[in-house]
């Protein structure tokens, strides 16, 4: 009979599907080591990765970053602890890393002198270390830029210079990693959303930022970056003493690092809210092209900016859900040409490295991607090229376990030819031309070839025309933007007046836009339009009355249109305005609403992350099976804001929407508490009599106390919870006597078991029944199964990776095959939803070596909740087992 911790793995697919055929091993193209920390890993054909060592298991951390020194020695950060510096022998040596830990500025221990690093680079004969931290007794440090050098050439660091502390919430949305400028005389960093922008000498980002949005503002319902204003994560470059600072761009939600490649263009890798998933609003993971004086529009809560906005720059992939870390580009490396060109993105959550390939296209690159090294569990945090033409990445964080990899390419190299300058389109070197002209330094060249470009079709050229435009006075262009006859060019000229504009210039704003004929314009030029016409009214629109009811009459006969993203815009527009018709005709979108299948469209999609990660796992896959319509959910949100033009028809029909979408879907964590922010807010124009009904009927006693989650029934835990570990757990559960039924079965459903096992013909499907449990196991064979799921799985609740010929891998529980296919479940929610994967496809399978059932189910609980559950769990649901009190008892 197999073991519980067998047993009680859960499975993606019900009771018909475990007839499944098992899935049966090919012969690898890889040998495969023994070691399961490289076994574990997908890699390309040619390349072989070693592990080079384990800190985790030398009580040296969680190591998050990692720079080279000019000896070839490797200097590493435990986030919340020491430096490290490393002696790593060649490729094929026999010998051991030597670790040293870097004792900074002669402190004694346990006191750190210099550490809990976010961010390292060794450049300039110093160490320039980016502290994330609170300072204590232990680490005096707080959150900055310090540089650490050796002055007295012992090889040892004791100098210590502050170069600049940071204020705001820092954390990790705190400031991040550095690399040095293509020129090598400067050092370029990043800092999250969590930073306050400190003072710089110099903008390229003109200093005007604002939120910008007439989108009724919903903040994270959790809290989350709630006191965060525009305009959030940045990016900057400084001098080796760090006197000088200027700003790049700024706009990114949490972009960890940035890399430039072989012609100096800078790139980086911006996170995600996964909480917003499933919400009009959310914004995938992305790779951003950062250019001179780029904004990439992140806001807080709800007023993220659409990446269709002129204002801010697209992404140029958008590669899904995860954890943006590391990002670097492979040109030194000794890979093949195609590998050396690439810009490799890290992701912590689910564990890929994804090589992004980049062609130039215009004044910007297409981007594609594939899956160059992938793992589970595989928590990326740093890497970097080495000296030897290695790649060298580390994973960890938030004090997981640690190791330090080492990849490199045993196959014959092809040719490589870097590219070159001379190798862009002539819209990329127009670009950089009118970069040049982002300083505050009044130029006429610089204020005609700005002019000339307003209207470029090259969304890049355009957008650096328009910042060029605003690093000029403002008299010089100020009445040739109200006067311009070109609708496009007077649209990006008087989106340019808005940010930098007073008052006095609103009306004139406003009817000059007016003048432009709406019908003639394509859609990219009628979303520049709607948006110009948004910036003015937020930022002037007191000043703007005179003229509002003239704009609802130039907006309304355009409202609805054929395309969503103008949908919005007019919606949002004509609400704020109250045109007397506005709701009617949002509401009637609200009903009928579509998504388009293709807006922001991901390199990875959802489901092959699934299996990927049990901590996110459960939750995307309960999302997927019920995705909210995000179209749908816009217009709500809109219509949550209008005070006026509601009929009570109307009003029974909203509500009515927002009580059904509450229960009928499942977005992302804030998915319910924006709903409830969105209700709250038209509740709150309501007659007051008829707020009773109208609240009820809108689901607000469904709703918990906080309004972010539905209301669950019964008792919940109490806590307060703790990391159990099995031996403690077993402790308090040895005796069992006299125990609660009702609240033991309340603490299996709030514990989330209910969910994937069925007992007493009451639960889920995905897993195995649990009526007999108690009757096949021992309290201990329980635990360890609840609290460390991942350490034996059967072969019968195994997920399995499919590595693919071509490059990537799918994970998934495999339900069936024939000769020519697999077919495997990627949602236990969805589990008849099958993937076919052709056989012919795949190089070799594997079984994952991560239990999907979540750990810590248990962390919730105090003592007597937990006995309860045993109890309960041993007793296989029947209330009249001897471990309960009772039968009155337990029935009360």
């Amino acid at each position: 009979m197999e073991n519980l911790s067998q047993y009680l793995k859960w499975t993606f697919f019900t009771s018909l599907l475990l007839l499944a055929i098992a899935c049966q091993e090919k012969t690898p193209s890889r040998a495969l080591t023994g070691i399961p920390k490289i076994d574990k890993l997908k890699l390309p054909q040619g390349f072989v990765a070693e592990l080079l060592y384990s800190p985790g298991e030398n009580e040296q951390g969680s190591w998050v970053a990692m720079t080279f020194d000019d000896k070839g020695r490797l200097i590493t950060a435990d986030q919340y602890g020491f430096l490290y510096r490393l002696t790593i022998p060649e490729v094929g040596s026999e010998d051991s890393v030597q670790v040293e830990k870097m004792i900074v500025g002669n402190v004694a221990e346990p006191q750190v002198g210099m550490g809990y690093a976010q961010g390292l680079l060794y450049a300039f004969n110093s160490i320039y270390v980016m502290v994330n931290h609170h300072s204590n007794e232990t680490f005096e440090k707080s959150t900055g830029l310090y540089r650490i050098q050796d002055l007295d050439e012992d090889d040892q660091y004791e100098t210590i210079t502050e170069i600049r502390t940071f204020d705001g919430e820092p954390g990790e949305h705190g400031p991040h990693s550095m690399k040095l400028t293509p020129d090598g005389k400067r050092i370029v960093l990043s800092a999250g959303n969590h930073v306050d922008v400190p003072e710089m000498d110099h903008y390229r980002i003109p200093r005007v930022w604002d939120e910008d949005n007439l989108f009724p503002l919903i903040k994270d319902p959790r809290g989350h970056a709630n006191s965060r204003t525009a305009p959030g994560g940045w990016i900057a470059t400084i001098d080796p003493e760090g006197d000088n600072w200027e700003m790049i761009a700024a706009g990114f939600r949490n972009e960890f690092d940035i890399a430039y490649n072989e012609v100096g263009d800078l790139f980086t890798y911006d996170s995600d809210m996964e909480w917003d998933f499933g919400m009009p609003w959310y914004r995938p993971t992305r790779i951003n092209h950062v250019t001179s004086g780029a904004e990439f529009g992140w806001r807080t809560g709800n007023a993220k900016w659409s990446p269709n906005y002129p204002d801010n720059l697209p992404a140029i992939l958008n590669i899904g859900q995860g954890s943006p870390t590391n990002v670097m580009f492979g040109t030194s490396a000794n890979f093949p040409s195609k590998y050396r060109k690439a810009l490799y993105a890290f992701d912590w959550s689910f564990g890929i490295i994804y090589a992004v390939h980049l062609s130039p296209n215009g004044a910007s690159y297409e981007a594609t991607a594939e899956e160059f090294i992938s793992g589970s569990p595989l928590p990326l945090t740093d890497g970097t090229i080495g000296p030897d033409g290695a790649m060298y990445f580390a994973t960890g964080g938030r004090r997981l376990e640690s190791d330090l990899y080492r990849v490199y390419f045993t196959g014959e190299l092809d040719s490589y030819q870097p590219m070159a300058m001379n190798d862009l389109p002539e819209e990329a070197k127009l670009r950089r031309e009118l970069e040049s002209y982002h300083v505050k330094n009044p130029s006429e060249d610089g204020l005609a070839l700005a002019w000339e470009n307003l209207d470029h079709s090259d969304r890049f050229v355009q957008y650096a025309a328009r910042i060029a435009l605003e690093h000029q006075p403002l008299e010089t262009w100020k009445e040739k933007a109200l006067s311009e006859s070109n609708p496009v060019k007077k649209t990006q000229s008087i989106l340019a007046l808005a940010r930098h504009g007073s008052e006095s210039e609103a009306v004139s704003m406003i009817q000059s836009l007016m003048e432009i004929d709406y019908s003639f314009l394509s859609q990219k030029e009628k979303q520049d339009l709607l948006r110009a016409i948004e910036v003015t009214l937020y930022r002037y629109d007191k000043a703007v009355n005179p003229v509002k009811s003239d704009l609802i009459g130039y907006l309304s006969p355009n409202f609805p249109a054929e395309d969503n993203l103008l949908n919005r815009s007019l919606s949002v527009l004509l609400i704020h305005l109250d045109a007397p018709d506005a709701v009617e005709k949002t509401l009637a979108l609200l009903k009928n609403a579509k998504d388009d299948a293709d807006y922001q469209k991901t390199f990875t999609s959802s489901s092959e992350l699934v299996f990927r990660n049990p901590q996110y796992g459960l939750d995307i896959a309960n999302m997927l099976a019920n995705v909210p319509p995000a179209q749908a959910t816009f217009y709500a949100t809109v219509l949550g804001g209008a005070d006026t033009g509601w009929t009570a028809e109307m009003r029974e029909e909203y509500f009515s929407w927002i009580k059904n979408s509450l229960t009928e879907y499942k977005g992302g964590r804030s998915y319910v508490g924006f709903l409830d922010r969105a209700r709250k807010m038209a509740l709150a124009s309501v007659d007051p009599a008829d707020f009773e009904k109208y609240d009820e009927l809108s689901g607000g006693k469904l709703l918990t106390s906080s309004g972010n989650d539905i209301a669950e029934a019964g008792i919940q835990p109490e806590g307060p919870g703790r990391r159990w570990s099995v031996d403690e757990a077993l402790a308090v559960v040895e005796e069992l006597e006299s125990r609660d039924f009702v609240r033991g079965k309340a603490m299996y459903q709030a514990t989330l078991c209910q969910s994937c096992h069925s007992m007493q013909g009451e639960g889920g499907v995905v897993g195995p029944d649990l009526t007999q449990l108690g009757t096949r196991f021992s309290k201990k064979d329980i635990l360890e199964a609840t609290i460390n799921p991942s350490d034996v799985i059967s072969d019968q609740y195994h997920a399995t990776v499919f590595e693919l010929k071509e490059g990537g891998s799918i994970v998934g529980k495999l339900t069936d095959q024939d000769e020519q296919n697999y077919y495997v479940s990627q949602n236990p929610f969805a589990p008849d939803d099958l993937r076919t994967i052709p056989k012919s496809s795949v190089d070799f399978t594997k079984n994952s070596e991560v239990s999907i059932m979540l750990p810590g189910l248990i962390n919730r609980l105090n003592e007597e909740e937990l006995k309860d559950l045993m109890a309960y769990l041993i007793s296989g649901g029947n209330e009249n087992h001897e471990v309960f009190e009772n039968k009155s008892t337990a029935q009360r």
